[in-house]
């Protein structure tokens, strides 16, 4: 599955949920999902959080298979900038 598919299944997931501050899944080699202003777009740009991790471990984290604070203790998502954008992130996915 390609990055814009996945950023495509997050904008429909976010219909009606609302997300203060902006996220980057930053997938390395892969490319980028920014998540800003209620929409999720492959268009890589600063924002208040980044989450670095790989392709297939997004999927895992977006499909409630990856827990994400084991994911961190584990060293598969690392995360730079503001950790409380970082936490809301579970409120979306949960």
């Amino acid at each position: 599955m390609a990055l814009q598919d996945i950023a495509g299944e997050i904008r429909t997931g976010l219909a009606g949920k609302t997300f203060d501050g902006s996220l980057k899944f930053d997938c390395g080699k892969d490319g980028v999902i920014v998540l800003a202003e209620g929409s999720a777009s492959t268009d890589d740009c600063g924002t208040d959080c980044t989450l670095q991790l790989s392709k297939e471990n997004l999927k895992k984290l977006l499909t409630g298979k990856l827990n994400p604070m084991t994911a961190v203790m584990m060293g598969k998502i690392k995360i730079s900038g503001d950790m409380g954008v970082a936490m809301q992130l579970g409120k979306l996915l949960g």
